[in-house]
Order: C-alpha cells, then structure tokens, then sequence
C-alpha cells in the first residue's frame, strides 16, 4: 500500500510505540483518544480508497481490493468493505471529512453517512451533506442509524424493499445437540419474527420474585421454554404422522418410584434425565402400559391421561392458574402438579392437585421447595425450611 514505510509513517510509528510503553496508566481523556483513532480509521479508508484506485490488489493477483486488504492487513473482509465505503465516499464528503478528522464525530456515524449515500446510487444526489453532518452531531450511532435507514427508505423504496427481501433470504434457524445432552441455538432471525420473539420472551423473562435468582439469559431461556411447552400444550399444533405434537419419556416402574439402582428415564431426542425432572414431566402426561419380555414388546396398553379431564376442568376453576405466591401465570400457562406424587400412592384428585407454572414446578422438583396444603391454602417452603417429618395433621400435606 503507498505510503508504508515513508517518513511520516515511521515518525507516527514510533510517537504510537512511545504513547502505548507509558508508565502511568489511567489519566488518558477517552473522548479524546477516540477521537484520535476514529481519525486514523477514516484517513485509514482514504488510503484504502487510493490503493484501490491504483490497482493494487490487482498486481498482487487478487480480484477485489477488501479481500487484498483483508489478507495483508489481517482484516474481516467485512471491515476492509467498510473502510473501502468510507475512503470513496469521503471524496464527496469534504465537511464530514474534517468533521472525522477534527473529533467532532466517530467513525461509526461516518460509516452510517458513507453507506447510506453509498445505498443510494444514482439518487445520491439527494444526500445533503450539510443537514446529514447536522443529525450525525446530535444523534448517537443507534439513533443516527435509524435516521439513516428512515431517509433511505424516503428516497428509495424501492431499494429499500429489495434489500429487506436480500436480507430475507438470510434467515435461518438450528439447533443442534451436545456431548452433554443441552441443546445449542444458532441462528439469524427477520426482524418480524426477532421482534415478535424478543417481545414474547421479554414479557415473560420478569423476575418471579425475592427468590428468583436467575439472570437475564436464564430467564429469556425460560421465557422460550414456556412458550414452547405452552403451544404444545393448547394443542393446537399441527398434527404430525397422525398425532399432536409430543416428547415421548421412557422409563420403568422402578424408575417412576425411585427405587435404588433403577436406571434413568430416556427423553426422546436427548440424553437421560434425572429421576426428579422425571417426577415434574410425569405429574401431567399421558401414560402408555408397555410390557417386555426378552426385550420384545408383548403387550401395550391404552394411553391414559395422569389428570383426567374432569378434574382438570375443576383444577383449572379452583386455581385460575399458578398458585405461587406474587406469580401472575393465569391458568393456560400453568400445568398440574401432585402435591404427593402419585408414583408413592398420591391420586390424580383434586386435593392432591395445585396449578404451577412452568418455573415454579421446576422449582419444587429440581429445586427443593415444598409444598404444604392446609384447608384450601397452600404454603411453600424453601429448602432450608422443608419439613422432614412424616407425620401428619388433619388437612395437612406434604409435597413428593
């Protein structure tokens, strides 16, 4: 690239190595360094620009000019893109030029600028640099950004549309497997469906309580789950091979009654989990009688629901949804849960039932707490107050 290795180069070489081997650490004005190498990123682009214009990456064999400077200036090809936009439209630019080089604004509001005039094409004339210099002083990257795409927008429909539907073409969504038996998400969403997520998940991704100690991720993690668990739920999915869409869970008597040495329920699709997120999912299914003899199926009964119909109905009025204290789960959105878990002989009876949600189950199963009704109240116990005695008062229940 010209200019490597010049006298102003090496001069500036060696004043950044003295400034980067200071001794005294802390009293450098940001602001001012920023502004310090935002201007060495435009004037960056601006030699980008002239190498480009000389051919360059030509005589080094490469096709475009962003995939040479990527290569010799260990780049993204992405950057080198973007210092190339700047450095060509700078040279129509030449207020927000000095602007660059003088701090008054950062290189990311000059890169918005620098694509939008670029996006414009044969409408560029359009671009006043006076006004647009304006909103980049007093917006920020963000605001400025969404200014940018509104006047674009204004100036080419068109162009905007085609774009839209380019970036539409993007989209993709995978989930994959681990070794461990968690699922990794991987991704790019369109701004309909993003935004339809991001709202639906951040609705529900609200703090339960004191008690809640989850983070932000965590919480939007949950937020997804419920509104998985909650489509299929409603059932009103899409039927697939003939049936309601479902997870299947294999397990054996010992297993339902955690007997010592009985193995791990099965999870379609995963690895096998533990006997205590066996008792949450089995508290509301539907269970099938398969008889093995030799490892050959011999018999298989009729699937029956855990919770019959009729006392769902009534649970559903009785509780009106999650009875957790300060939660606001109305009653779709909360599933059954058997305060003595009908594996170790609690029945499918309406004063053995309480409405959950989804992270309050979680939290009585795998996270310890209890539940205790007395009369037609219910309390929950955090693990450090759960009662381990087994006796018994009149009217009082203690949770599987």
């Amino acid at each position: 690239m010209s200019g490597v290795g010049g006298t102003p180069l090496s001069e500036f070489q060696e004043a950044a190595r003295k400034f980067l081997a200071r001794t005294e650490r802390g009293n450098v004005d940001l602001p001012r360094y920023r502004g310090v190498i935002d201007a060495l990123e435009g004037d960056f682009g601006s030699e980008a620009r002239d190498a480009q214009k000389a051919g360059e990456h030509l005589v080094s064999g490469n096709i475009t000019a962003a995939s040479w400077i990527a290569r010799t200036c260990n780049m993204s090809v992405t950057s080198a893109a973007d210092r190339l936009c700047v450095g060509t439209q700078l040279e129509a630019l030449p207020k927000v030029k000095a602007a660059l080089a003088s701090g008054e604004i950062g290189y990311q509001s000059v890169a918005v600028l620098s694509h939008l005039r670029d996006k414009l094409g044969e409408k560029r004339e359009l671009f006043d640099e006076d006004e647009m210099l304006g909103f980049a002083r007093e917006f920020s990257v963000s605001g400025l950004r969404r200014l940018c795409t509104y006047a674009w927008h204004v100036a080419d429909p068109d162009g905007f549309f085609n774009e839209a539907e380019e970036n539409y073409t993007r989209r993709r969504f995978h989930i994959s497997q681990l070794p461990d038996g968690m699922y990794a998400v991987d991704g790019m969403l369109d701004p309909e469906t993003g935004a339809s997520l991001k709202t639906a998940a951040e609705t529900l991704a609200k703090r339960k309580g004191p008690e809640d100690d989850r983070s932000h991720s965590q919480r939007m993690h949950d937020a997804v789950g419920e509104i998985v668990h909650h489509a299929m739920g409603q059932g009103t999915l899409p039927r697939r091979h003939g049936v309601k869409p479902h997870i299947n869970l294999t397990t054996t008597i010992e297993g339902v009654k955690n007997e010592v040495g009985a193995p791990p329920a099965e999870l379609e699709l995963s690895l096998p989990i533990s006997t205590r997120t066996l008792e949450r999912i089995a508290c509301d299914c539907t269970m099938s009688r398969v008889l093995l003899a030799d490892s050959m199926v011999i018999d298989v009964g009729r699937a029956t629901r855990v919770v019959s119909a009729p006392t769902m109905r009534a649970l559903r009025v009785r509780d009106k949804g999650c009875r957790f204290p300060g939660c606001d789960r109305q009653v779709d959105w909360s599933s059954p849960h058997h305060i003595i878990h009908w594996a170790r002989g609690g029945t499918g009876n309406l004063p053995n039932l309480v409405l959950l949600c989804h992270y309050h189950h979680r939290l009585v199963h795998e996270g310890g707490w209890q539940v205790i009704k007395s009369g037609r109240e219910f309390r929950f116990l955090p693990p450090e107050r759960v009662v381990m005695r087994r006796v018994r008062g009149p009217g009082m229940r203690w949770a599987a």
